[in-house]
């Protein structure tokens, strides 16, 4: 289940909530004061365990010190 982030221009709170995929454009209210609320942009951070993320987002493979296969221009 997503967390999603969101502020309430009514009482400036921001604040985060589980919610199912299905129901992610229905309307939440706020956990203080009960006013609409503004979903925030989030930012996700891709965290793997060495090759599946690293060659996605850096172009290497699965680990370097010029061991594996991490794109540097060393000949071995």
């Amino acid at each position: 289940m997503p967390l999603y982030e969101y502020w309430c221009p009514e009482c400036k709170k921001t604040f985060e909530k589980l919610r199912p995929m299905e129901s992610k454009h229905s309307d939440v209210k706020c956990v203080r004061c009960g006013s609409p609320v503004k979903k925030m942009l989030s930012v996700v951070a891709a965290v793997g365990r060495g090759s599946e993320a690293e060659s996605y987002f850096m172009g290497g493979g699965g680990g370097c010190a010029c061991g594996g296969n991490c794109g540097c221009q060393s000949r071995h």
